[in-house]
This record gives C-alpha cells, structure tokens and sequence, in this order.
C-alpha cells in the first residue's frame, strides 16, 4: 500500500529542498564559484543559500541592492546641489511676493503721507484745501483696498507683520470724523497720521527671505528710500503749518531737526546700498530746481532758532516743491522695487531651469541604471524561470507519476524520468544547475524505487505473517473445542475456556494486522445479525469482558457481509475503553437508531483526554495518516481507522461529561438490513455473564434490548448526532457503576434480583436456568424442534467443530442436513452456553463466602 506520503518522505521533500535552493526565480541566488565550493573532480558547484534578514534571496533583489547603492549615492549627490537651487528658488519666489508686497505697503504710505499733509495744513486755517482732502481720502481707502487684496493669500515672509501694520488704520475713519468736526489738535492729528505710517514703513517684506546679496542690496536700498521719503512727507506737513503762521516754538524747532537729521541718515544708507545707478538718479532727484528752493526754505528754519523767522515762506509754494520731491523720490522708489522683482524674476527662473535640468539629469541617470538592472535580471531569470518550471514539473508530476507507477506495479519496475532540460542561452552557471537538478532527481528517484519497493516488501511480509498468524489461531481454536469437548474437570474446563477466550483474542490481532495492510477478514455471515449479536461478539474478542455493560441498545438487524469487520471494530473501541479506565469501573455500551441509521457509543470514565489529544486520535480515525511512520501503541486506532473508511461508517471520539472518553459509532443505512428478513442467531462466544440481560417487569419492545431498568425512550428521527451518554443515555456517577448494580441482598441467589419497580430473573440462578436461557436466546425465544443434541457425561452439550470457511459453511449449510446426533447450533453459541454455564458457576462458589451484609460482585 503506497500512499501519498511515500513521495514526501522518499523523493519529493528531498526534490523540494533542493528546488527551492537552486531554480525559484523567487528564491534563486547567482551560483558563484568560491574557494571550497567547487568539486574540480566531479565539476559540481555548490552554493549552500542561508536566508537571512538582510540578505535579499533573488536575483533581481540583488540587482536592485546595488542598483539602489548607486542610486542613493547619486541622489545624495544631487540633493546637496538640488537642495540648494530649491532654496534659491524658494527664496527667488518669496522675494517676488515680497517686493509686490512692499510696493503695495510703499502706495498706501505714498498716499496717506498725501492726505497727512493736506489735513495738517487745512488744520492750519487754509480752507481751501478741503476739496484736495476729500480727494486724497479717496486715494487713501483705494490703495488700502488694494493692499488688502494682496495680502489676501499672500503666504510670503512679513505678510503677517503688514496685515497687522495695515489693521492700525481701523482708527482712521474715527480720526477723519475729529479733522472734519475741527475738534482735533493740529499735532495730534499729525502724531495719529505718522504713528500709521510708522507703523506700515517699519514692516520689512522679504529683506530676510533671501540669500541673493543683489536682492538684500535692493531691498535695503528700497527700504531706506522709503525712510527718506517719509521723512520728506514728515518735513513738508510739519513745515508748511510753521510757514502759515510766520514762527516756530522750540519744541517744534527740536521735532524738526529729527526730521531733518532723520532723512538724511536715510539718503545715507540708501547712497551705500544702491547701484550705482540708483545713486545718480538719486542725485538727479535731489538737484532739480523744486529740491533746491525746498532746500532753501528748509535753511531758512534751520536759522532761525530764536522762534521768528526772517522772512516769509509761502506756505502753498513749499507745499508745491516739496510734493515735487516726494513724487521725485517715489517714482524712484518704484523704479528701484521694479528693479528689484525683475530681478527675484530673473533669479527664480534661473533657479527653475537649473532645478529641471538637475532633475532630469538625476532621472536620466536612474533610467538608466533601472534598464541595465532589468536587462540583466532578465538574462539570468528567464533561463532560471525556465529551469524552475522543469524542477517544478519533476516535484510535482514526474516523481508522483513514478510512485504511482511503482504503487500499481506487480514484478516490474517503472522507467526513470526524464533528464532535465537544460534552458536554451543559459549561462554557464545555470547550466551547472541544471546538470545537478538532473543529479538530484535521479537520486530521487533512487530513493523513491528504494522506498516503494521496501514498503510493497514490508506490506506482503506483514500480510503473509498475518495470514499465517491466523491459519494458526484458527488450528489452535479447533484443537481447544476438541479438548473442551472431551474435558471433564470443571477446573481444567475453565481453564481451557480461559485459553480459548485468549485465542480468540490472538486471532483478533492476526485480523487487525491483515487489516492494516489492507486484506479482508474471511470471516463472514450470508445472514443480517442483531447488534446485540454483534456487540457480544466484540465482547468475546476483549479482556475483562465482565467489566462491560449494555445499557441500552435497540436491537436493529445489521447485513451480514460486515458483521465481522464491524465487531472488530467495536472490539478496538471497547479494549481501549478498558484499557483506559480504572478496573473498578465498568464500561458502557449504547445503542440507538438515528433516523435511517444507527449510533454506538462506548463509554468508559477514565481520565479522558486533552482537547490534542482528542484531535490526534480523531484523525488516526479518520485514516488521514499512515501507521508505517507513527508509533506502534496507536494500531489500534488505525485499525478502526481502515474499517470505518472501508464500511463507511463514522467513528469520532469526544469527552464524557463527567470524566473519561465517549466513542460514538454511526453506522450508514447501507448497514442495515430489514428487520422482517432477519432470523435471531448469535455469534456471541464471550461469556453470556458479561451482558446484564435481567428484564423488565413490563414487556420490552421486540425490537429493543433491555439491559437494566432504565426509562425507554422514543427514536431519535433525524440524523443528527445525539449527545453520549447526557442525552438520551443515562449515565451513572463514576466510581458508582458497579455498586449500583450489584444486588443489595444475598436472597438474589435464589434467581431474582430486585430493581426498580418489580424484580428481574437474574444470571446467577443455577447452571441449568442459564443454560435454557441462552437457548431459548439463541433460537429467538420459541423452543427448537430438532434431535437431541450430543452430550457429554457431565449433561453438557458437546462442542460442533468450528468449520474452517465460515463463508462457505453458511452458503453450504441450508443444503445439507443437519446430523441427527449435532444440534442445529454453531461452535460460537455452544461455547457461548459453557462460559454462560461456567460463570454462574464461579460465581454461585463465590457467594458461599459472602457474608449477608457484604454486596455480591457484578451480576451482569
């Protein structure tokens, strides 16, 4: 018997393991020659692979390791100069917003500056300028508003500082309201005006964003253009209120120098960071005629400290010069910030170009290196995918299809597989691999004939050992019933019943092993059998038979084609049920239609066991593994296992509720036979003292045997698996079995005993009640007709020999007449009947020597 794990354990395992070292593509390595792992004599290379964490298995996972080295050096080369040109480029890109952003801040300022000195001198007491005012307010909110929209996404450097410069002008319509009503001091309307402009001139958009020293330069000339502008403003509002009243107080003499000393320290710093350029247009600014007659008048005040000055001014003509140089200064202003955003332009676009090419170059390079590695993967993967495919193919269909072969051959050997091929352009080193997977499957091969052919030899050898194990029992068998026949000591009688229930044992284990290699049982009936029948027959086949008990079984006829197979069967559950649990308690055995087919269980109360080990031993059961590679104490298992796969029947283990193993047996309703077609006979050779047959005082159903008074239950109609024993089976306390039913008086020998509800014939009447007992049992309850049977001088009946061909002794036996001097009775009931007979004996001497308060033994 060839099963599939011949090929696991012989071939393919061995095949496998070196697959998977030489031909995945997935787990394939480049075969390297090294010092130590080339064999020049025979030309081999080995590559022992150790898969470890950081080691990639695959060829293109190498590749890549050192496309990926190349590729990090190269990208950490090109970081440190793309990082720099996206610094520029950031800073080339804020610098733009900010200069837009500056120039937005530098119109508002222009404006307001405006509007400051139209209020200062309509303040003065020159209501003429109430018009321009009203104008320059509509300039004043227009360029608000557009600064507004500019800082509306605006994410720039110094944006947040100008939003909040720019939120000072939320006092201006309140100041307006002062101005208009002629409620507001003159310096104080002044003071309000500069404090916003202040506010928005000290806000530096974009001077710390950028790296560009031409860029810092720029904005810094921007910047201090803007001071000398403000400060221009300043002196043009603050001076043409002096020039309206003709003279000046020290204070407002003091506050004037600042202004003064404060532009000019701003054209200072604007004449060291502008272009050259720059400071020329500069100089053109400060050197037209309106600049030369506001430098004047401003002299004129710078003379006069003592408070009057030495002329008159015209306030209207300072106003016009020195809006003049305010507008001079602010055109320059925007000639400077549109130098400086060309510039920002100029910058982030360089920065963007070289940005690109950076990239480009970088993924060129990368392309580069991603093709070559795909290029030479691809060289070596496709002959190694190629080469796996044919290792794959020996592993998976050559080798099975060569056990196979051995499995079903009878004399001859199956041919070797194909060699290997070897993939066409393959490199010299897959070649190499190619050769040793050739190596590796004929040695495989090897192995697997070796194996096969060890495992027919060790099946046939353990077949024919069985089969002569039995022929042997089966002599040993005939020559005791002679000797019974002829004994007439009871003590060598018994004794010789003892060697006969021993035999009958050994020739249960010559059976087991002709069922494990796959033979048959010849022992077979023509006729159904009861299942009472067939239980007692598993019982003759056990140990300590006395500590089995029947509790219920409805008695349901069973084809006789399985009988024997199947009381082998329930023999294996019933001797491990002993086996396992202690000898004070007993075993248990029920039996119940399920529908149209039929539940055993066999309960003992050992100490059960463990949920694996439940599991294990189920799937010995069900024959999923091979008792060839387990260890010999679990035969019995695989016998069972084989039986129940070869009759169909299910055989599960699970835990009692209380302790110990419950063994449930479903038999298919192919097993059954019909209960009208069946004529009682039994095959019970154990001793009729190991089954409690005490009845009930009411009738029990004809199709049911009772076997202690325990409540009848209704047949269970579906095919679900009822649970043993909680449900529909009582099941008594362990440890209390057998004191529940022994009889609780020594009156129980004068053939009652008492149970539940009336009294029962029990087993120990005299050797003559259970003698007619097991006849009237054997014949189905109605007295035979026949001759006299032959019988010893003691009066019992002789011994028929047991015939050598059980099957063909049942075909041949309704054709022949029965001899006048042989009752119609089979070699099984006779001996039946004697241990019947010989335990009522044992145990009638036992009872002498009881005392009338001691329990008897188990009068099952």
């Amino acid at each position: 018997m060839l099963t599939a794990r011949s090929h696991l354990l012989c071939g393919s395992y061995y095949f496998r393991t070196e697959v998977a070292r030489y031909s995945n593509v997935c787990d394939v390595a480049l075969v390297r020659s090294r010092p130590g792992y080339r064999n020049e004599s025979r030309g081999e290379i080995r590559v022992p692979i150790r898969a470890t964490r950081w080691r990639a298995r695959t060829v293109r996972g190498r590749l890549a390791r050192i496309l990926a080295l190349s590729v990090v050096l190269v990208l950490a080369l090109l970081a440190v100069i793309v990082s720099g040109e996206i610094g520029r480029y950031r800073d080339a890109s804020n610098t733009v917003g900010a200069v837009a952003l500056a120039l937005e801040t530098a119109d508002l300022v222009h404006e307001l500056q405006s509007e400051r000195g139209l209020t200062n001198g309509l303040l003065s007491g020159r209501p003429a300028l109430r018009p321009n005012v009203n104008a320059q307010r509509g300039a004043v909110d227009h360029a608000a508003n557009l600064l507004d929209t500019a800082l509306g996404g605006a994410e720039v450097p110094g944006a947040e500082q100008v939003r909040a410069a720019a939120g000072r002008l939320s006092t201006l319509g309140s100041l307006r309201i002062l101005v208009d009503g002629g409620r507001a001091p003159q310096d104080q309307v002044f003071g309000d005006y500069t404090s916003m402009i202040d506010a928005l001139n000290r806000v530096r958009p974009g001077q710390d964003s950028t790296s560009d020293p031409s860029l810092q330069h720029g904005l810094r000339a921007l910047f201090a253009l803007g001071d000398a502008k403000e400060a221009t403003a300043q002196e043009r509002g603050f001076l043409n209120g002096i020039f309206g009243r003709g003279a000046l107080t020290p204070g407002e003499y003091t506050e004037f120098l600042a202004i003064r000393a404060h532009r000019l320290a701003a054209l200072d710093t604007f004449g060291l960071e502008a272009t050259p350029r720059q400071r020329d247009a500069m100089n053109r600014v400060l050197g037209t005629e309106n600049a030369t007659r506001a430098g004047e008048a401003e002299q004129l005040v710078t003379d006069s400290a003592a408070g009057r000055l030495d002329h008159e001014v015209d306030p209207a003509a300072w106003w016009a010069e020195m809006t003049a140089l305010v507008d001079d200064q602010r055109a320059l202003q925007q000639q400077v910030g549109t130098e400086i955003r060309t510039r920002a332009r100029d910058l982030l676009q360089r920065a963007e170009l070289q940005l690109a090419g950076y990239l480009a170059v970088a993924l060129l390079a990368l392309g580069g290196e991603l093709a070559l590695v795909l290029v030479t993967a691809r060289s070596i993967a496709r002959p190694l995918a190629l080469l796996a495919g044919e290792a794959e193919d020996v592993a998976a269909q050559r080798l099975p299809a060569v056990i196979a072969a051995w499995a079903a051959a009878d004399d001859t050997e199956p041919d070797p597989p194909a060699p290997v091929r070897t993939p066409a352009g393959a490199t010299v080193e897959i070649e190499s691999v190619a050769r040793a997977l050739d190596r590796v499957q004929h040695t495989a091969f090897e192995l697997a004939s070796q194996q096969a052919r060890l495992r027919r030899n060790t099946v046939e050898s353990l077949a024919n050992l069985g089969r002569r194990n039995q022929n042997l029992v089966r002599r040993q068998l005939s020559l005791i019933s002679e000797f019974e026949q002829d004994e007439l000591d009871p003590r060598a009688l018994s004794r010789m019943f003892d060697l006969d229930h021993l035999a009958t044992r050994m020739r249960r284990n010559a059976e087991s092993l002709l069922v494990l290699v796959g033979e048959k049982s010849p022992r077979r009936w023509s006729e159904p059998v009861l299942v009472t029948d067939v239980v007692r027959a598993a019982l003759s086949e056990v140990d300590d038979y006395r500590r089995v008990a029947l509790r219920r079984v409805d008695d349901v006829p069973v084809t006789g084609a399985v009988v024997g197979e199947l009381a082998h069967l329930l023999a294996e559950l019933i001797e491990n049920g002993l086996a396992f649990s202690p000898p004070d308690l007993e075993v248990e055995i029920f039996g119940r239609r399920v529908g149209a087919q039929y539940l055993l269980a066999v309960v003992d109360h050992g100490v059960g066991l463990s949920p694996d080990q439940l599991a294990t031993a189920n799937a010995r059961l069900r024959g999923t593994t091979d008792f060839l590679v387990v260890p010999t104490r679990f035969l019995g298992h695989y016998v069972v296992g084989r039986l129940a796969r070869r009759l169909g029947i299910q055989v599960e283990l699970a835990g009692s509720p209380l302790s110990g193993v419950v063994a449930r047996v479903l038999l298919p309703a192919e097993l059954l036979a019909d209960p009208a077609a069946v004529v009682p006979k039994s095959l019970a050779a154990a001793p009729r003292a190991a089954i409690s047959r005490a009845p009930e005082p009411a009738p029990a159903p004809t199709n049911s045997v009772v076997v202690e008074n325990v409540p009848a239950s209704e047949p269970i109609a579906s095919a679900e698996l009822p649970s043993f024993p909680r449900d529909p089976f009582p099941t008594l306390p362990a440890g209390r079995t057998r004191d529940l039913l022994r009889p609780r008086a020594i009156g129980a020998r004068s053939g009652t005993v008492p149970v539940q509800g009336g009294t029962a014939t029990a087993v120990l009447g005299p050797a003559a009640q259970a003698v007619s007992e097991l006849s009237v049992s054997a014949s189905g309850g109605a007295p035979a007709h026949r001759t006299e049977p032959e019988r010893t001088r003691n009066g019992l009946v002789k011994r028929a020999r047991k015939p050598r061909d059980p099957v063909a002794a049942v075909a041949a036996g309704p054709a022949r007449a029965p001899a006048p001097s042989r009752p119609d009775r089979s070699p099984e009931q006779v001996g039946g009947m004697l241990s019947s007979f010989r335990s009522g004996h044992q145990r009638g001497i036992d009872s002498d020597s009881v005392s009338p308060t001691t329990p008897q033994e188990d009068i099952r």
